[in-house]
């Protein structure tokens, strides 16, 4: 695959692929981690003298936070020390135009490319190619770099539309990524511990399926409502008020291939042996095999309990290789914040080499000031593809672009 040394960008045009889709409250973008992932590359395409343009989505149509980028340019411009210029176009003409009068070492900002209808769908990269996107810009563009990690498993028009037509070239957040990631699947360190938690339920199954069976892992540890539905696969009742939470959500209709994981690989998933309840507004811990656990027939669970949080901690210290997505509970409250903070703490702690992932472990770590984990991944849904062992759309259009253009 391309990296940035492979070229010198001198007074070429560069489309750069980011994803800068951040969180939004009451209009206004509320974080800013996304745009320093990203600004080593944007940097280092101004300091070689390329013309560079910037495209990035935001949330998605009838969503909250789909908004114009005018706001992505003023903190990116903040960032970066120099103006980073809004057009309020795709590709239609506007845009086009901006495009060509772009002069070394200058920055444009596309807007939302969400708001093209092409962009909302994914399609095979024979149909990208042959957007109305790729087409108007292709001509006017020589390298495609894309820095977009959490857009990986996604296969849409800006993301690999281009990868026959022109040189794509990884960025520097995209390399560390895939370096990070690869390191951890590919070790041969033992013990491997994957900590699989939060509300993705059936990724986190195909995580567990594929690492167990290609014999990736060691041990699997399991927390949120990947911990629920192992629970139930092993037979323990949690309760009224969580089942019916949980039939709501459809995950019931995934207890099945939980047993079957458990079936085959039983010793190396674990579950919770304690969980916290919210009683009235309070943090109440309660034993799986208790006299209690009648209260689970009328209380949320929210968090692991301290029991699990010490069981899985002396686990964590032992490993070589940890790979973590996800929360362990509803760490938004403080009060269930705690097995999350707890594991996340375990595995900063440890020697072992970690990659932790997805939007609310992120936000988790940054929140309760979590240091000394190696990797912290930007892309959870894509971190997750990597680890089921699919192919994921914008490393297999890396490679396709590689081996057309590396002879040229």
């Amino acid at each position: 695959m391309f990296r940035l040394t492979d070229f010198n960008f001198h007074n070429k045009t560069v489309f750069l692929r980011v994803d800068l889709n951040s969180p939004v409250e009451n209009g206004r973008i509320t974080s800013d981690a996304r745009f320093k992932a990203i600004l080593p590359t944007v940097k280092h395409l101004v300091e070689d003298g390329g013309k560079v343009v910037i495209g990035t989505h935001q949330s998605r149509p009838y969503k909250g936070g789909y908004i114009t980028t005018e706001q992505h340019a003023e903190i990116l411009s903040e960032l970066l020390g120099q103006e980073v210029e809004y057009v309020e176009d795709i590709f239609g003409k506007l845009a086009r135009d901006r495009i060509r009068s772009l002069k070394p070492g200058e920055v444009l900002m596309l807007e939302n490319l969400r708001f093209s209808a092409e962009e909302v769908f994914y399609k095979p990269m024979e149909d990208c190619e042959k957007t109305f996107f790729v087409r108007k810009l292709a001509p006017l563009i020589d390298y495609v770099v894309n820095d977009a990690f959490a857009t990986a498993h996604r296969s849409q028009p800006s993301l690999v539309g281009f990868a026959r037509l022109k040189p794509m070239v990884m960025g520097h957040l995209m390399e560390r990524e895939i370096n990070a990631l690869s390191r951890a699947y590919e070790s041969d360190e033992k013990p491997r511990v994957y900590v699989l938690g939060g509300a993705k339920v059936d990724d986190s199954l195909r995580v567990a399926e594929n690492v167990l069976r290609k014999e990736k892992a060691d041990m699997i540890l399991t927390g949120g409502l990947v911990g629920h539905v192992f629970t139930l696969a092993k037979g323990f009742n949690l309760g009224d008020a969580n089942l019916e939470f949980m039939e709501k959500k459809g995950l019931l209709e995934l207890v099945d291939w939980a047993e079957r994981i458990l079936d085959e690989f039983y010793p190396y998933v674990r579950t919770p042996v304690d969980f916290a309840i919210d009683k009235d507004g309070e943090r109440v811990e309660v034993d799986l095999l208790s006299d209690e656990k009648w209260l689970f027939d009328r209380y949320p669970i929210l968090d692991i309990g301290s029991r699990t949080i010490e069981k899985y901690r002396e686990i964590l210290m032992k490993a070589k290789i940890i790979v973590a997505n996800g929360p362990m509970g509803v760490f938004e409250r403080e009060e269930f914040a705690v097995g999350t903070v707890g594991i996340f703490r375990a595995i900063s702690e440890s020697e072992a080499f970690s990659v932790v992932g997805g939007g609310h472990s992120i936000a988790s770590i940054y929140r309760y000031n979590i240091t000394g984990i190696s990797h912290v991944s930007t892309g959870g849904g894509a971190m997750l593809s990597f680890f089921t062992g699919e192919k994921l759309p914008v490393l297999e259009a890396f490679r396709v672009s590689y081996e057309m253009f590396k002879k040229k």
